[in-house]
């Protein structure tokens, strides 16, 4: 098919600008070609899959990698084309004395050329020189792959990760709340860029944002509210029975977590009560032993809870999204190192042991997902972080921060279902409480053999669990290519 694909291009072109691909290299090189003065006069974008498969872009912008016809008069004999100071490969079949072909090289420099020949395209004969300043050259379009917080306080630093970020001169987040002051952009490698949270912001969504390469749009996860299943602070309701006497008072080695396990936010940025995943009781008791299941529980209500009905999402995440299409979210701190034992395990209901990863608890009919942070592309590598930090676990398959995947399928592995599906299997369960707890048995992750030691910290901290979505948002270059 690209074989094809290109033959038919080709045919396009020579058919449609009339290039003499049979010129005698003499007549090329002699000397009225060498001589006659070039001017261009507007640059057009060749793409067959286009509407506009020969778009006018002059005075626009072109991406490296794009093929472009030059439109003008003296093109013919053309020897040397520089983009950006680039010199740039161009076929001579297609060049005719009005128009000629070129594919802006990958490789072409665009926020690290030199300011002298940047947004410039140089054409060179032996006899006449000609530069073109009417067109912008752009690195491919801007790509966010995670955010490190999608649901920050006030004047908390939130950094963008993706490709093609450099130079970002404005953030717009949900609600048209501008953000051009503070920002900062990794301008070398176009990787990350930053801002700090303003006060306003009360809608959820996406963060678009403006950079040297065009516009771009996060997925619709920020500031997402309305998704939320508990935060512990009035949203939502928290479950909990057993492990206590008949004076009231907790059982040591009581693996449920209460109300009154949960603490004000360590991090102090103001997010109210949070969840340590596991009580600090439980660490006064000594630790946790190693090879023990089940160390902590958080559960939501359950069955007698209205909220415990997924089903009231779907205002949010239409019944038929598919499950590559959203995920579970939830914010976590930890303030010093963790690595070598423990990890988090997700239950979409009540009906697992937490035993953790191998396990009943993990097979292709389970409805439970494994998070373990300190565990990233086969390697261990301590996970600690500065603030709160935001953790993705797909519907489809299980992350730990956007980008880490596990061995483990996640929540029965929901491939090619919708969030109906999802749903429905929550509200077809006997006990529809969603959970989450800490494991501390032993475990293969991502390749990785963990023997699992006694766990005496750190403290490891959980906020704002909730659904949110996850699907890709690139703005088009052009629109009306993406209409019906």
């Amino acid at each position: 098919m690209k074989a094809l694909k290109y033959i038919c291009l080709s045919g396009l072109f020579l058919s449609a600008v009339g290039f003499t691909a049979c010129e005698d290299d003499d007549d090329y090189f002699d000397s009225d070609a060498q001589g006659k003065r070039i001017v261009v006069e507007r640059v057009y974008l060749e793409n067959v899959d286009s509407k506009t498969p020969d778009r006018d872009i002059t005075g626009t912008f072109a991406r490296v990698g794009q093929l472009i016809r030059l439109e003008g008069s003296g093109l013919y004999g053309m020897k040397k084309v520089y983009i950006n100071g680039y010199d740039t490969y161009f076929n001579r079949a297609y060049v005719s004395d009005n128009s000629m072909l070129i594919t802006i090289n990958k490789n072409t420099p665009v926020v690290d050329a030199e300011p002298a020949e940047r947004n410039k395209i140089r054409l060179v004969k032996d006899g006449a020189e000609f530069t073109f300043d009417n067109l912008v050259i752009r690195a491919a379009s801007p790509v966010v792959s995670f955010m490190s917080c999608t649901m920050p306080q006030k004047g908390e630093t939130v950094v963008v990760f993706g490709e093609n970020l450099q130079e970002v001169s404005k953030v717009t987040l949900p609600g048209g709340v501008e953000v051009t002051e503070g920002l900062e952009s990794d301008d070398a490698k176009g990787e990350w860029f930053t801002f700090v949270m303003p006060d306003g912001v009360t809608e959820g969504g996406s963060v678009s944002f403006e950079c040297a390469n065009g516009s771009g749009r996060t997925p619709a996860y920020f500031n997402v509210t309305k998704g939320l299943i508990l935060n512990f602070d009035g949203v939502g309701k928290q479950g909990y029975w057993g492990g206590k006497d008949d004076d009231g008072n907790i059982k040591a080695g009581a693996s449920m977590v209460y109300d009154s396990d949960l603490v004000d936010d360590p991090a102090g940025s103001g997010r109210g009560l949070c969840l340590p995943i596991v009580p600090q009781r439980l660490l006064d008791e000594g630790g946790i032993a190693s090879g023990k299941p089940r160390v902590s529980e958080c559960w939501t209500a359950g069955n007698d809870e209205e909220s415990d009905d997924w089903s009231r999402f779907f205002d949010l995440i239409p019944a038929e999204t598919p499950t590559t299409e959203i995920a579970f979210q939830f914010d976590i701190y930890c303030p010093e190192e963790w690595s070598k034992t423990g990890y988090i395990q997700i239950c979409l209901f009540n009906n697992f042991n937490y035993s953790g990863i191998k396990t009943d608890d993990d097979n292709e009919k389970s409805h439970s997902a494994f998070c373990v942070p300190w565990i990233e592309d086969g390697e261990i590598v301590p996970f600690k972080t500065t603030g709160w930090q935001t953790l993705t676990i797909p519907f489809s398959s299980i992350t730990a921060d956007g980008k880490r995947p596990s061995e483990s399928n996640t929540f029965g592995g929901f491939y090619d279902m919708t969030f109906q599906d999802v749903v429905d299997a929550r509200n077809a369960a006997s006990y529809r409480n969603f959970g989450m707890g800490f494991v501390n048995t032993d475990f293969t992750y991502d390749g990785v053999e963990v023997v699992s030691e006694k766990f005496t910290g750190p403290s490891v901290y959980t906020d704002n669990w909730r659904i949110v979505s996850i699907k890709s948002q690139q703005i088009s270059d052009y629109p009306e290519d993406d209409e019906d």
